[in-house]
């Protein structure tokens, strides 16, 4: 599914998981400094997570040390937490929010269509910086992958998909993505849906999704695109389930930090060419 949103105001981050939250902060930094002018506050969401009561100090202490003035430890795991006015109104007051990561079924399933996953929207929309993290990042899509083999994903039916918070257009994000060896589970996607682009995050690296539709990479790990848009052909109609799927003219990019793309020119961008683009959009 492809969301109706209108241009965000704001910034969305999506990481690939174990990212520093202790030593640097490489990556979390840049989060807090997309923040909109004046608004220091912080929620963070662990809906995603089975330890929510350890996850959450760990956040709190990192984005402390980063100059939060106040940071919300929002533990929504039902989905009437999700209504509640008070926790509502600490995501309509935050100039971050940040999803931890953990079971993107369970996210989606605590939030989705509640009052806070609308504030949500709206803060992003005035300008507020939207991240997430492993599955908090692969949820924040209008479509998700939720499961299947990283070994030998290249066959039809092997990714699950589901409707993903619907924050960004146009992308599938999967976290993890060098570390768990799944470049297949995303040329499976791409296969079926040549439109969308796949993003692979590595480990401690991350995304900015710029209002522009630009993509930065950041942090000291990979960003993987798997661009299927002019793929010339593929066999997945023909096939039945469970078979392998073969794809001709699947285009890869690999990124580093302070390199980007063009997600509506399907366009790299190297370090100059992204500056002047980011500047030139601003």
């Amino acid at each position: 599914m492809v969301s109706q949103l209108s241009p965000a105001a704001g910034c969305i981050v999506a990481i690939g998981g174990a990212e520093d939250k202790s030593s640097d902060l490489e990556i979390l930094k840049r989060v807090f400094a997309l923040a909109p002018e004046g608004n220091t506050e912080v929620a963070v969401i662990a809906s995603a997570s089975g330890i929510p009561h350890q996850i959450l100090p760990v956040y709190q202490a990192a984005f402390e040390r980063l100059g939060a003035s106040r940071v919300h430890a929002l533990d929504i795991q039902s989905r009437k937490q999700a209504t509640d006015p008070g926790n509502v109104q600490l995501i309509r007051q935050s100039g971050v929010i940040f999803f931890t990561g953990g079971d993107q079924l369970r996210l989606t399933n605590v939030i989705g269509g509640s009052a806070t996953l609308n504030a949500i929207r709206e803060r992003l929309m005035g300008g507020a910086v939207v991240a997430g993290t492993s599955a908090g990042a692969t949820a924040l899509p209008g479509t998700m992958i939720y499961n299947g083999n990283a070994a030998d994903a290249l066959r039809k039916g092997a990714v699950n998909m589901a409707f993903g918070l619907g924050l960004v257009d146009g992308l599938i994000i999967d976290s993890h993505f060098l570390a768990r060896g799944r470049f297949s589970r995303l040329m499976e996607v791409g296969a079926s849906n040549p439109e969308h682009l796949g993003v692979g995050l590595g480990e401690d690296a991350g995304v900015i999704v710029h209002p522009n539709r630009i993509l930065e990479a950041i942090g000291p790990g990979h960003v993987i695109i798997i661009d299927s848009r002019d793929m010339a052909s593929s066999n997945i109609a023909d096939l039945s389930m469970g078979e392998p799927v073969a794809v001709e003219n699947m285009i890869l990019h690999a990124m580093v930090s302070g390199h980007g793309f063009d997600i509506e020119a399907r366009r790299y961008l190297a370090a100059d060419e992204l500056t002047a683009l980011l500047r030139d959009r601003q």
